[in-house]
């Protein structure tokens, strides 16, 4: 190769199969940035989770990619420049908050002419879902109609601007209907319950979402990012065989074409339990595959997950849990070069899928090393 790429060229031509000099490193450190709070800029790591060097206490975010080398993944996570949002305040739909302190939750109210919903969370995740029952299905459908979807070009200039040649400026976005029942607005138990009790109002209650989706996909069509992750969070025990084939694939299969079509690539994020899931993989319609999980942390080898996944992309690779302080070194450095031999070129390399707060910091930086003299 006559001259060195940038990262963000590294990254289109992972994504195009095309040749390589190295493999990006993209390390998602956000959660681990947060929880040790070293937007403080502290001293010492004496208060933090985890083995942190003194020189890495005193660097931003940006700084600390630009030290390993490597490259952001989301700019709503690292930088939070929010691309993409539902609209705040909806038409029509009064939206509220509170908080409870008998459970120590955080409360949102959605008040419509038709009914009220609300729903409660606990350190980010929700403990009670908005859709409690079947009534409560059309004053959802009132809220969502009324929901509109937005793109933030000026963010989206200003993320390109930050980011430079260090990446591509890429989201995640809604998920599929099946997965936002499950997720957001009824949970996994309930989901299940009222597709076998009331079959026909949750299926159309499903297709009621995915039309609303065609507004947010002609947005994500004209806008000008050029790879979007559809944030599933699959795991198999939530989006079984059967499910994952009725509800599933024909939604990715609809999408993904809309978006190939004005040349955008697309990945997704399965990052739970997927041995079920395996034959499914190589046939789904999506250029890479984020955080899938394997061993130890995941219930699937990196060897079924090479004879799966065929040609598409594989985003990350390397199990969270290698981080913490039990994993020595050298199984960590073992682990990383097998997972370059196995998936180079067709690799973004990262950790499955987020860096955890007591990591120790050392094992990313040898990781980063490891990448950086090694040929695809």
């Amino acid at each position: 190769m006559s001259r060195e790429l940038t990262i963000r060229e590294r990254i289109l031509n992972t994504f195009s199969h095309k040749a390589l000099d190295k493999i990006v490193f993209s390390p998602r450190l956000y959660y681990w940035y947060r929880g040790n709070k070293l937007w403080k800029k502290p001293r010492t790591d004496k208060n933090c989770a985890g083995k942190i060097p003194k020189y890495i206490l005193k660097k931003s975010m940006l700084q600390i990619y630009e030290y390993l080398e490597a490259s952001p993944r989301y700019v709503i996570e690292d930088f939070f420049i929010p691309l993409i949002w539902p609209r705040k305040k909806m038409r029509y739909v009064r939206v509220g908050w509170g908080y409870d302190k008998r459970d120590r939750t955080r409360i949102t109210v959605y008040k419509t002419r038709l009914g009220t919903l609300y729903k409660k969370s606990r350190g980010g995740h929700l403990v009670e879902y908005p859709i409690k029952s079947v009534q409560d299905i059309k004053i959802m459908k009132y809220i969502i109609k009324h929901s509109k979807f937005h793109f933030y070009l000026p963010m989206f200039k200003l993320a390109k601007k930050i980011i430079g040649d260090r990446g591509i400026v890429c989201t995640y976005f809604a998920r599929s209907p099946y997965m936002r029942l499950i997720i957001e607005y009824m949970g996994f138990e309930r989901t299940i319950l009222f597709l076998k009790r009331f079959p026909n109002e949750i299926h159309d209650l499903m297709q009621f979402i995915e039309d609303c989706d065609d507004e947010m996909f002609k947005i994500l069509c004209q806008s000008p990012i050029k790879i979007l992750n559809f944030g599933e969070n699959i795991d198999a025990n939530l989006a079984p065989p059967r499910y994952f084939e009725k509800y599933l694939i024909p939604y990715y299969e609809k999408r993904v074409k809309q978006l190939h079509r004005v040349g955008k690539f697309c990945h997704i994020h399965m990052d739970g339990s997927l041995k079920d899931l395996l034959p499914y993989l190589e046939g789904l319609p999506f250029d890479g595959l984020e955080a899938l999980t394997p061993k130890p942390q995941g219930d699937v080898s990196l060897n079924e997950l090479q004879e799966s996944v065929g040609n598409k992309i594989l985003l990350d690779g390397i199990p969270a849990i290698l981080f913490l302080p039990q994993y020595s070194f050298k199984y960590v450095r073992e682990y990383t070069f097998k997972v370059l031999e196995m998936f180079s070129p067709n690799l973004i390399l990262g950790i499955s899928d987020e860096l955890p707060p007591n990591s120790d910091f050392r094992k990313v930086e040898m990781v980063a090393s490891i990448v950086k003299n090694f040929e695809p």
